[in-house]
């Protein structure tokens, strides 16, 4: 299934189609890790002892797995808003950089 890009997405003519779905992907991904560092305090002031699987180094391992998981599904749904802007100053930079590189070649 191709991912569902955003408007800006029609600016960029100049790129390739994979191209503008790896810089989408690029800025849902650091959004995910965006909300990652932001959930990650949350989870660490869990008691986890006194809870339903009683903590322990399992728990502790997976823990950051969860996180991750949380913020990934987070950011593949909309997230905070943030994967929108970051795409479109992505593309503003790739037109840019590809117009110099046009304009130098001549």
């Amino acid at each position: 299934m191709a991912p569902l890009l955003p408007p800006d997405a029609v600016i960029a003519a100049s790129l390739p189609a994979a191209q503008v779905a790896k810089l989408h992907q690029a800025a849902v991904d650091f959004e995910a890790m965006a909300l990652g560092q932001l959930l990650q305090p949350m989870f660490a002031t869990l008691d986890t002892a006194h809870g339903a699987f009683g903590g322990g180094a399992g728990e502790a391992a997976a823990q950051p797995m969860l996180v991750d998981a949380l913020a990934k599904n987070i950011a593949a749904h909309g997230g905070l808003g943030l994967a929108g802007p970051v795409f479109s100053s992505m593309l503003r930079s790739q037109e840019a950089a590809n117009q110099r590189a046009a304009g130098g070649r001549r």
